[in-house]
């Protein structure tokens, strides 16, 4: 990460740069969105060819190569929009995706990076080499290219079909315990909020209560959350994951048949899992991984300033 924020950062003219620098505490490191607004950061739009190749290379050093290549894929969605929308290309643009990197980079420093656009919203926070990628979003609209030349193509298929085996390998009275409300939200229920709490407590059907193979399902769909992310970050996903056990709540709003709309979420103390199918007739989806302290290194930085200070 550091490598490619520096190659890149090289690579830019003064004024480019100052478009695509912040100091790390500044407030622009926690305002971060998923839908088609202008942004601060520098847009591929405004990069030279060789420039867009660093901007993602370093887009690639925060992700997997199945998470890449959901970015990158999503990103192409703008073009299935503008064909589809007849837009000018304005608003549906696939070099609408902005890079912002907050304080120096460095193997030892603390610094961040965030690449956002519509239905991409990745932000890394480096604290002493340990990194964190929450907010973690990704988003496809349409969830399910029904027309032209990309016609089946589906981003997030796993993500929205792993949710489906679990539901669907319930019984009545578990799905009754998962499904919380009859009308999915129109929207992930932490919208772009700087923390993710949810008020009360976890809501729907508790992994406790699930069978050995009901579990192996959940579990199949964390690890599609979980793999998004470089080794490092996985890993630390998976020790959250290790460490809730069975304290892990599933709960679903909606229609459980496909094609209509639906939302779940998965809770744990320390995490939280949204995905939301529900707009352009339930073929508009949004996903979104939040840690609960550790939302733009929350966590990293306490302990890295509790250190300091002793």
């Amino acid at each position: 990460m550091t490598e490619a924020a520096n190659r890149f950062l090289a690579d830019l003219t003064p004024e480019q740069r100052a478009k695509a620098t912040f100091p790390f505490e500044d407030a622009e490191r926690v305002n971060w969105f998923f839908v088609p607004i202008e942004r601060k950061g520098l847009p591929l739009r405004e990069m030279q060819p060789h420039q867009r190749h660093l901007a993602t290379a370093l887009l690639s050093a925060g992700l997997s190569q199945s998470g890449y290549m959901k970015a990158v894929t999503i990103m192409s969605l703008d073009d299935v929009l503008r064909i589809m929308e007849k837009d000018s290309g304005e608003r549906r643009n696939p070099e609408k995706y902005y890079f912002s990197i907050f304080g120096t980079p460095s193997e030892t420093g603390t610094w961040g990076y965030r690449v956002e656009g519509h239905h991409v919203s990745q932000n890394w926070t480096i604290v002493n080499g340990h990194v964190v990628d929450a907010p973690s979003f990704f988003g496809a609209n349409p969830a399910e290219v029904r027309e032209g030349p990309r016609s089946g193509l589906r981003v997030l298929a796993a993500e929205e079909d792993l949710g489906h085996d679990l539901m669907n390998s319930l019984d009545a009275a578990q799905q009754k315990a998962a499904i919380v409300d009859a009308k999915a939200p129109n929207e992930i229920l932490t919208s772009n909020n700087r923390e993710a709490a949810l008020k009360g407590q976890a809501s729907g059907l508790s992994a406790a209560k699930m069978t050995a193979a009901q579990f192996a399902k959940l579990n199949a769909l964390l690890s599609e959350y979980v793999h998004n992310v470089p080794e490092q970050i996985a890993q630390a996903r998976q020790e959250m994951i290790q460490k809730a056990g069975k304290n892990i709540s599933f709960a679903w709003c909606g229609s459980v048949k496909n094609g209509e709309a639906h939302y779940y979420r998965i809770q744990t103390a320390t995490f939280l899992i949204e995905f939301d199918n529900t707009q352009n007739a339930a073929n508009h989806i949004h996903t979104v991984w939040r840690d609960f302290t550790g939302d733009f290194g929350g966590d990293l930085l306490k302990a890295h300033y509790a250190a300091s200070h002793k």
